[in-house]
């Protein structure tokens, strides 16, 4: 019950908040200037770092007692990455961070894996948790200078990944640090949007906090006048899977699930369930090393659902998770695709354009096709067509699969026809004879070409004869790939020349 009381607080205090930080330009509470960190003086740290061992408790460090480092087990040849957490509802340690860290020992054997905990400043109401940020921002730089000073541990090869406020800390930790030496990559995993969302760059999370900054944006859907996660691009590359609002299998009408399985906690869990999709997001980049999602460039959402955006040309696509191609570019890159609803999360992409030729009769058809390619076959896919066909017009769509077609070598087309034009045309065949080529409603396609996101390969279908180009009502009509479009060797994966 307290978790719902403390969420409920959380939404009415920060909304307030919010709106007076954009007022004033300030942040609330926060009267010191983000200095560079020394080590002039002896820092006293309010969080408390674990070196993650897998078949051993987590061993403690001491930023004042560097000799821990050793004791731990800590490598000075191997780089190091730091994992932040966020707000605590309940003061524990999620169970997500173990997962997170398991799976990075596990993919990156040689590495030093550091878990900062800060549960005692971050179990406070979120305002609270907000004001300490800076706190466990400069507890990180400490522990990094320290490792700069007496280990001439280079910041190139530190890695710091941090969840909601943990994003804002690790942005924090890289601004506080003097020198021209920055930190190696920076990773902000649904960035916390309350009290953060509008502000300056140094204010949250920014890409001079790093030499490169990316994010995952899960969960930016609005509630009462703000998001959980920040909606503003914070990086050099910011991802918005499945729009970056809500996730599938985490929408609303999933809350009476989730309330059947935890009573008044549900709430909490169906917030926590699209919230922590960038945290699984990430995992699934580190045990999934075949199945790597594609994300694409794009405007907006509705531009790249729509199919308008599945271009590789000049870094427009990249590869979510760790295995980004860490591109620094001038400004922020947004980038999108669409997930599953679980594990491993990767769909295949394919933007669909189909030419439609002389249309005669206004028609707002209702399309169903089927590829065959020479791995797989995609099965039916219904083609949602949200406006009438005149004239000469040229239609896209996004089509997502779960499998990867290979090359693709047929293409069924068929005409369902909506209710009202089967019960027009009934009418029309008891007045007129049957097959009358005045009254038979036609569809005139000219080529449909499909192009795979993961490969760019774009293939050409036509029919097989030119007068073969109409489709009647109910009709099935199989293309084959065009004469001037012959087979080419599959090209590598955009992820590896990007």
């Amino acid at each position: 019950m307290m978790s719902v009381v403390k969420i409920v607080c959380f939404f009415l205090l920060t909304s307030r908040l919010n709106e007076a930080r954009r007022i004033k330009g300030i942040r609330a509470a926060d009267t010191e200037q983000r200095a560079p960190m020394t080590l002039k003086e002896p820092h006293v740290s309010s969080s408390v770092f674990r070196l993650f061992r897998e078949d051993e408790d987590n061993c403690i460090v001491d930023p004042l007692q560097l000799h821990t480092l050793t004791s731990c087990g800590f490598n000075n040849s191997n780089p190091l990455i730091i994992i932040t957490h966020g707000w605590s509802v309940d003061g524990m340690m999620e169970s997500w961070v173990l997962r997170l860290a398991t799976a990075l020992k596990t993919t990156l054997i040689n590495s030093n894996i550091v878990i900062t905990d800060w549960l005692s400043l971050a179990h406070q109401y979120y305002p609270i948790a907000v004001q300490s940020t800076h706190t466990v921002g400069k507890d990180i730089a400490h522990l990094l200078t320290s490792l700069q000073v007496h280990y001439q541990f280079p910041l190139r090869k530190v890695h710091l990944i941090g969840y909601s406020l943990g994003a804002h800390i690790s942005g924090f930790a890289g601004s506080y640090l003097e020198g021209p030496e920055k930190i190696g990559r920076i990773t902000g995993l649904d960035p916390a949007g309350p009290l953060f969302e509008g502000m300056s760059p140094t204010d949250r999370l920014s890409p001079d906090d790093a030499e490169f900054v990316d994010a995952i944006h899960t969960f930016t859907q609005e509630r009462m006048g703000l998001s959980v996660g920040i909606k503003q691009a914070v990086g050099h590359y910011d991802f918005y899977p499945n729009g970056g609002d809500f996730q599938p299998g985490c929408d609303l009408r999933h809350i009476y699930n989730h309330i059947s399985e935890y009573g008044l906690l549900g709430f909490e869990q169906t917030v926590k369930c699209a919230h922590e999709r960038s945290v699984h997001l990430f995992i699934d980049s580190l045990l999934n090393k075949e199945r790597q999602s594609m994300a694409y460039r794009c405007s907006d959402n509705s531009a790249f659902v729509k199919g308008l955006c599945l271009d590789c040309r000049k870094n427009r696509c990249n590869t979510l998770g760790y295995n980004i191609n860490k591109v620094r570019s001038g400004t922020s890159k947004r980038l999108y695709l669409i997930t599953r609803p679980y594990m491993p999360y990767k769909l295949f992409h394919y933007q669909l354009r189909i030419q439609f030729v002389n249309q005669i009769e206004m028609i707002k058809p209702s399309i169903i096709i089927s590829i065959t390619g020479t791995k797989d076959e995609s099965g039916d896919l219904p083609i949602p067509i949200p406006e009438t066909i005149s004239g000469n017009k040229t239609f896209t769509s996004l089509i997502t699969l779960d499998k990867d077609l290979g090359d693709l070598m047929l293409l069924k087309l068929h005409w369902e026809g909506s209710a009202l034009w089967k019960k027009v045309w009934n009418q029309v065949k008891t007045i007129m004879p049957w097959g009358s080529p005045k009254s038979k409603p036609l569809l005139t396609v000219g080529k449909i070409s499909v192009k795979a996101g993961e490969t760019q390969e774009r293939t050409s279908f036509c029919a097989k004869k030119i007068d073969e180009n109409q489709l009647e009502m109910s009709e099935d009509k199989v293309l084959v790939r065009c004469k001037e479009d012959v087979p080419k060797q599959r090209r590598r994966k955009p992820s590896q020349h990007v």
